[in-house]
């Protein structure tokens, strides 16, 4: 066994981050899956997260993100108040190569096979028409399109989400949950990214972008010829002057050793998964006076969509339960102040005490 599967597996057995229910290690030779799934917990009841497409260096790196993602769904989960516990699946490859209709059908016997202890839906690499293939082979899916009996996109939700997360430290910091005439630097306006551009245009706020993808910032510019410009990278967009809030929507680790010393904004709020690279980095952000808006709770707009699609989808009563993170955010800044901790630590103690009152009362 190497170095790194040791690594892996000590993640998974013997520190904080681990504790998961069960990891599943998937392949279909014939179509060329190779995927992971990992259940963290169902305290709450059947795991949910969504199905990460991502061509991955190695297969040890794999694994250990989707331990990460999971954890961060139940997190995530509890705090959104769903009945859901936390999951993820991430297939190893790039989907520009090698996702197929017969690959995605392989993968969705294997969820099937879980018999429901995992509820699969969308995230970076895979789409809607994604999981309407999936859905042939297996119930337990949604984010599928609305002809197929889904929700549709949950990247709507989940940016609405992030702007009520993001009117929610603007109040706790400066009085006022209004972003106008404030200026907001968007990392990654992809999926939900462009969404959140539209919302805070909306209100008067003057965005900055960056984004590796040049066809996706050329539809904000065009969309939006005043009010919103765009610099070459996110290291340039970290040090503007001026950014009164920084929103990571790409892939995690954007808050590191290396960027959270520079960056010039007094607010962290986006849509991105673990965000924080590292324990510690939490603190990092408050010493500096940066307050930080756990990912996990305002990036829960898309997790709620996807959950109500379970029970029959309702748009509005969906988009009313996002606009809750607004209160959710409040009383995560509240908890922290009162606890003398920085948000992260607080939002992990709300939810981890949900889990644990739900795991005592079914006699777990």
């Amino acid at each position: 066994m190497t170095e790194v599967s040791d690594g892996v597996l000590h993640t998974l057995f013997h520190s904080d981050q681990g504790g998961h229910e069960q990891v599943v290690l998937c392949q279909d030779r014939a179509s060329g899956l190779k995927a992971v799934i990992a259940i963290h917990s169902t305290a709450l009841g059947p795991a949910l997260g969504g199905t990460r497409f991502y061509p991955y260096a190695t297969e040890a790196a794999a694994v250990a993100d989707a331990l990460n993602l999971a954890r961060g769904m139940s997190y995530k989960n509890a705090m959104a108040g769903l009945d859901h516990g936390g999951g993820k699946a991430v297939i190893i490859g790039d989907p520009d190569r090698i996702k197929s209709e017969e690959l995605l059908l392989a993968y969705g016997r294997f969820v099937a096979s879980l018999g429901g202890r995992y509820v699969t839906a969308c995230d970076v690499g895979t789409y809607v028409a994604d999981m309407d293939v999936v859905a042939r082979e297996c119930r337990w899916t949604t984010g599928r399109s609305p002809e197929n009996g889904g929700a549709g996109d949950s990247s709507v939700l989940t940016a609405f989400g992030v702007y009520q997360g993001m009117r929610a430290s603007a109040q706790h910091l400066w009085g006022d949950p209004s972003l106008r005439d404030r200026t907001v630097g968007v990392a990654g306006v992809g999926k939900v990214g462009h969404h959140l551009v539209e919302h805070l245009r909306a209100e008067g706020a003057q965005v900055v972008i960056t984004d590796v993808r040049e066809d996706a910032v050329r539809r904000i510019l065009e969309r939006h010829p005043e009010g919103v410009r765009a610099v070459a990278h996110t290291d340039v967009l970290i040090r503007t002057e001026g950014l009164d809030v920084y929103a990571p929507c790409a892939l995690g680790g954007a808050l590191d050793d290396d960027s959270v010393p520079v960056l010039s904004a007094k607010v962290v709020c986006g849509a991105a998964n673990n965000q924080l690279a590292h324990p510690g980095v939490e603190k990092d952000l408050a010493d500096r006076g940066i307050l930080y808006a756990p990912d996990y709770v305002v990036n829960a707009g898309g997790v709620i969509q996807v959950a109500d699609e379970l029970h029959g989808f309702d748009f509005e009563r969906c988009r009313a339960k996002a606009a809750q993170i607004f209160d959710t955010t409040l009383a995560i800044f509240a908890r922290a102040k009162m606890d003398g901790i920085p948000p992260a630590a607080a939002a992990d103690r709300i939810a981890e005490q949900r889990m644990h009152e739900a795991a005592a009362s079914r006699g777990r």
